[in-house]
């Protein structure tokens, strides 16, 4: 059997090779290389080396996207994690109609980011029009608008994930710790969360891969208004791409510090909590 799976082994890889080489690595490679020139298409790019990446820098609407960025993926990391993980322990005590809240907790996750702009601007502009205010007011009106955005569309599936983790911890353990005379916070403190940090892992990469990498919501709820203190570094990076002439290089080399700021965080964060999970 393994001698067979050696040899057909290229046949299986070699086409996800492929396709994966043309699909990413070669797009990948030539945004590296444009993100040193200037250009207006691929055909004319010029090499003229860092000023691309000086010019990055020199840009306060991406210096303050960048934070602006930063502390939305902490509030929404903490919030999101914080409330999936709580619905998720209500929901795995044998309520009543638990598969029918768990369908309705996920539903918004099936909607797509667009949509869910425009629907959660009309929302929280209604709301705030008692007030005389809109999401576009100022850049805390649109932070918080896509906090709560961000919170309604991914706690539901961060539950999911949760909830695998939470039944796949074994019965014997919860019953010799009651045993032992552990209580309620004894049990979540020494048993529950221990077994669940694979979980925690998942869910946590994703909560801050999708909050860096956030484009659509932003693009919907508030498009970088007003004056582009509501922008995240995605609709940042895009506006410097396609809306300002000649700055397509820059907006290439924005998208590459971008891209190594993603990388970064997600094996930082991977790291701390796999190590978490083996002292565990």
């Amino acid at each position: 059997m393994e001698k067979a799976i050696k040899r057909y082994f290229p046949v299986f890889v070699l086409p996800t090779m492929i396709a994966f080489t043309i699909g990413f690595i070669a797009p990948f490679l030539l945004g590296v290389y444009l993100s040193f020139c200037k250009f207006t298409t691929v055909t004319d790019a010029t090499f003229i080396g860092l000023k691309n990446y000086m010019k990055v820098f020199e840009d306060p609407t991406f210096i303050h996207s960048m934070w602006y960025t930063a502390l939305f993926t902490i509030v929404t990391v903490l919030l999101i994690n914080v409330l999936a993980f709580a619905v998720a322990l209500l929901l795995t005590k044998g309520i009543r109609g638990t598969n029918i809240f768990r369908t309705v907790f996920f539903m918004p996750n099936l909607i797509g980011g667009i949509v869910l702009g425009y629907i959660w601007q009309l929302l929280l502009n209604g709301v705030l029009a008692i007030f005389g205010r809109t999401l576009t007011y100022s850049s805390v009106y649109g932070f918080w608008g896509l906090v709560i955005l961000m919170c309604w569309q991914q706690i539901g599936y961060m539950m999911i994930i949760y909830i695998s983790g939470i039944q796949n911890i074994p019965g014997e353990l919860i019953e010799a710790a009651k045993i032992d005379g552990a209580n309620a916070k004894q049990l979540l403190r020494y048993v529950t969360l221990p077994m669940v940090m694979p979980s925690i892992t998942i869910c946590t990469f994703l909560t801050v891969t999708n909050g860096f990498k956030l484009f659509d919501q932003n693009l919907a709820l508030t498009n970088g208004a007003p004056s582009k203190m509501s922008e995240m570094l995605a609709l940042n990076i895009y506006n410097t791409f396609y809306g300002r002439t000649g700055y397509e290089g820059v907006g290439q080399a924005k998208a590459v510090i971008f891209f190594i700021i993603v990388g970064v965080i997600a094996v930082l964060q991977n790291k701390l909590t796999t190590s978490k999970e083996v002292q565990q």
